[in-house]
């Protein structure tokens, strides 16, 4: 267990940064999430079926797969204040092309283009994120997440209203737009300067932070090697757990209102599973730097595979409308944390290049959110989803097997 961190008083060079990244991740969630509510009228605007229509929407995860590897050599040439503000600007620019799409595969190349810019942007967001979390010399990326899934939701609640009063497509986006567009540029004046590794200096000098790299010690030991044999197995470790929250978030958001239906819940009753479910997650991350301060990344990941596992396995085990929204939350609070560490694990890898690690990581993350619903939903069709959601129960258990390899401590000895 790691002892509680001596309270910093940030500058106010790192507060300014803080205030700014985090709105660059409230305004990533915003511009995607506003397209969201508009997917009926979209789709009925093409005339075309659900299999069609879910074939065009799977062009956003396909070109946040394809092009998510190119985010770290974007950060290297142009570092990832610019990347991530302007890569914001140009992703609200994009889905300006979407009300004039004549066609399900024209709608289908759009959502790429929109996809395959996210998958730049958050990696370059995170990396960013985690410039700022070494200035504050404490955690704060889990809350920065909790700001994206705020963001997600404001996004939400303004595509639902104009979806409402049918405002025009065009309108709305040109709206959202600009006004996410000005957020991003003028956030980007208070973001941090100068190269990625501006901020690892003290750390490098700090006797104390290599205690706190022992999940892999010989990875530690490779020195500016890149790519040995204990970097790719501690980047595929990281891979895993990243793609453990991705199946447990998939779970929440596509698989609880169908679960809870089977128990024979009503229809609002059964979409509160993904509400819970993002609740819990929110708070979970708004609240999680204290708590992973206090103990260490670690313990709190495997405490939370343990909330996970035991919350889903007991709704499993005994199935009833209470006790699903009751492991839904669990679970939502149990993975709240292990994607940001993942990632603060991966930028911390020695021997790679700027945002290498965390660029990999980030795009194994998003092959698990593509693969997630196929692999449930198959187990769903041979079985009954009851046994695809042990895929749940699954995740929490590797997650408390890996958790050894995140590195424990997310700030540098004052």
């Amino acid at each position: 267990m790691s002892s509680a961190v001596p309270s910093i008083a940030p500058t106010r060079r790192a507060f300014l940064a803080r205030a700014a990244v985090a709105a660059l991740f409230l305004t990533n969630g915003a511009v995607f999430f506003n397209i969201v509510p508009r997917y009926p009228q979209i789709k009925a605007d093409l005339g075309v079926g659900n299999a069609v229509f879910g074939t065009a929407v799977a062009g956003y995860s396909i070109g946040a797969l394809l092009a998510g590897l190119l985010a770290g050599a974007a950060i290297r040439r142009f570092g990832s204040a610019r990347v991530a503000a302007f890569g914001i600007v140009i992703t609200a620019l994009a889905t300006l092309a979407i009300p004039f799409v004549p066609n399900w595969v024209a709608f289908g190349g759009a959502l790429f283009v929109v996809g395959a810019l996210d998958a730049i942007v958050d990696v370059a967001q995170n990396a960013h994120g985690l410039r700022v979390q070494r200035l504050y010399r404490r955690s704060i990326l889990n809350s920065l997440h909790g700001v994206w899934s705020i963001g997600a939701v404001l996004g939400g609640l303004m595509g639902s209203a104009a979806a409402g009063l049918r405002l025009p497509l065009t309108i709305h986006l040109g709206i959202s737009a600009t006004l996410f567009s000005l957020v991003a540029v003028v956030a980007h004046r208070f973001l941090l300067p100068g190269p990625e590794d501006a901020e690892r200096s003290a750390e490098a000098h700090d006797p104390a932070a290599a205690d706190d790299h022992a999940a892999a010690p010989s990875t530690r030991r490779a020195g500016r090697r890149s790519f040995t044999g204990p970097a790719v197995r501690m980047l595929a470790a990281l891979g895993v757990l990243a793609a453990c929250g991705a199946l447990v978030e998939d779970a929440g958001a596509s698989w609880g209102a169908l679960f809870l239906t089977g128990l024979h819940a009503d229809a609002a009753t059964a979409g509160l599973a993904v509400v819970v479910f993002q609740t819990a997650m929110t708070v979970g991350r708004l609240s999680g730097d204290r708590v992973v301060d206090r103990f260490g990344q670690r313990a709190v990941a495997r405490a939370g595979g343990v909330l996970a596992a035991a919350g889903m396995g007991a709704a499993l085990a005994v199935p009833s409308i209470p006790a699903a929204l009751a492991g839904f939350t669990l679970a939502g609070l149990g993975f709240a944390t292990l994607i940001p560490a993942a990632m603060h694990t991966a930028d911390e890898l020695p021997g790679l290049p700027p945002g290498t690690g965390l660029t990999i990581v980030s795009w194994l993350l998003r092959g698990g959110f593509l693969l997630s619903p196929l692999l449930v939903g198959a187990v769903a069709d041979l079985l009954s989803l009851r046994a695809g959601l042990l895929s749940v129960v699954l995740a929490g258990l590797v997650t408390i097997v890996l958790a050894r390899v995140l590195t424990d401590r997310t700030h540098a000895s004052a």
